[in-house]
């Protein structure tokens, strides 16, 4: 049993104002499996005075210093990288390979991308007689979500250290473990008192008190689009600058040609990683109406080879999150049935043999008209839908059909082709055959949010832009 019940404050483990605990729950086996304490606006007001105290130093430090502490930072990160991918199977359900490779891979990928930016990041650059000085923002209030701790956790702490700013963490109630060893990571790094803070919470008792704090310069959110809404609204009276990756409904377009076999089969796989519990992932799978059939045959042997089960055996897919996930994902399934689609794969309920736990089966539905409320609306589970195109144009429309803009994907061995429909797809992230890259943007239009994260793009929403006019001499100037 997990017991942490201390915040990490101006470098040192301190006790809440007021000490409350709220269990988290293993979701694989519906019992509590650690405690933690949550805060409150008080436990906000401490750490925003350590991190306002840090700033005045830590933000005139030199780039070679910092890259110094984010090193350090990289050798404590892999020795703990064994009790990061436990915490993660414990705390939401990632099985073991995932939770091991890429769960916890992507933290220290991020990392070593912020490393390498940071030596070339130029924050100073002369325009004639005027300097152009990029500056920290300030202090930061930095909210994550569950899903993909890690990974959130480390495109927004990395890069706001790496400008100079100094950060306020509220990881998820819902998984709170990773967050803990992240801060005791950052302490055995080295990293300065009031630099990183860690307080634990909830939405209304530290997520509200972060977004409306009039000493925080800046939000960083990633969660629901919902969520999102009120915290730019807490956010508003103190003008400080928000900053969102919130929810998405992506599509994924399947080309016709010699690879569709290959591509509809990898889109429904990946599809089911991570329990379907991913913003980006790509829900809407779109094939040419002429093929449906086929892609129906090969979406349902796919998800038949999706094994579901214990996290800390050898399966694919674990549990969702919670019971509240649960739930959800369940009732949009029925919605699905309710509406007309063909139920290709999966279902409601549980999975054969397993009667404890939040899991769900690897689910398909074809026939699927984008006014269906499971085309429209975020699942967040293990389901994808299988929508027809009659043309690439048709395919483009109903990609873009959505109030949603965070990621795409398009499949086919006609690279030419799949780089003209990837252009029109209206996402701030969109994959060609599964590229991927650390340095890429990422991010959202629409109600997917705003700003981006990753690489060097993660640094720009951390800096203010300062002009100096008449920096030069008077001759250049002239």
């Amino acid at each position: 049993m997990r017991e942490y019940f201390k915040f990490y404050i101006d470098g040192q483990w301190v006790d809440p104002v007021v000490l409350k605990s709220l269990d988290v729950e293993n979701p694989a086996t519906e019992k509590v499996c650690g405690r933690v304490a949550i805060g409150s606006a008080a436990d906000v007001d401490k750490a925003v005075k350590a991190a306002r105290k840090a700033f005045a130093s830590w933000s005139q430090t030199a780039a070679s210093d910092r890259i110094e502490i984010l090193q350090n930072i990289l050798v404590e990160y892999q020795k703990r990288s064994g009790d990061l991918a436990a915490a993660l199977t414990e705390e939401m359900g990632a099985p073991r390979y995932l939770a091991n490779g890429f769960q916890v891979g992507l933290g220290a990928g991020h990392l070593s991308t912020t490393i390498e930016v940071l030596k070339k990041f130029q924050f100073e650059e002369q325009r004639g007689a005027t300097l152009i000085v990029k500056e920290p923002i300030g202090v930061c209030g930095l909210i994550t979500p569950w899903n993909w701790p890690l990974n959130q956790i480390a495109v927004k702490v990395f890069p706001a250290l790496a400008t100079g700013c100094t950060v306020i963490l509220k990881p998820s109630e819902i998984a709170p473990f990773t967050g803990q060893i992240f801060a005791e990571i950052m302490h055995a790094a080295g990293v300065p008192a009031g630099v990183f803070n860690l307080v634990q919470g909830d939405g209304p008792g530290v997520g509200v008190a972060l977004s409306s704090h009039p000493d925080i310069d800046m939000v960083s959110f990633t969660g629901s689009t919902r969520a999102g809404v009120e915290i730019a609204r807490n956010a508003a009276p103190s003008v400080k600058r928000v900053t969102q990756e919130l929810g998405g409904k992506s599509p994924s377009i399947i080309l016709d040609d010699e690879a569709f076999a290959t591509n509809v089969g990898g889109a429904v796989a990946g599809m089911m990683g991570n329990s379907g519990q991913t913003c980006s992932a790509g829900s809407r799978l779109l094939v040419p109406k002429a093929r449906m059939k086929e892609a129906i045959n090969i979406a349902r042997e796919a998800a038949s080879q999706v094994t579901v089960g214990d996290p800390n055996a050898d399966v694919i897919m674990g549990p969702v999150s919670s019971k509240v996930q649960f739930d959800k994902i369940q009732g949009l399934i029925q919605k699905g049935i309710d509406e007309g689609a063909t139920l290709v794969a999966g279902g409601v309920g549980r999975p054969e043999g397993l009667k404890t736990g939040y899991f769900v089966k690897p689910t398909v539905f074809a026939d699927v008209t984008n006014d269906m409320t499971i085309a429209r609306e975020e699942i967040f589970g293990p389901v994808i839908c299988i929508l027809g195109y009659d043309s690439i144009e048709q395919a483009i429309e109903i990609a873009n059909d959505t109030e949603y803009g965070l990621a795409g994907y398009v499949a086919g061995a006609n690279l030419e082709q799949a780089r003209a429909v990837a252009r029109q797809i209206r996402a701030g992230w969109v994959s060609i055959n599964n590229g991927f890259d650390f340095n890429c943007p990422f991010g959202g239009y629409k109600k997917s949010g705003n700003g981006r994260e990753w690489g060097e793009f993660g640094f720009h929403d951390f800096l203010e832009i300062k002009g100096i006019l008449g920096y030069a001499p008077e001759q250049t100037a002239q």
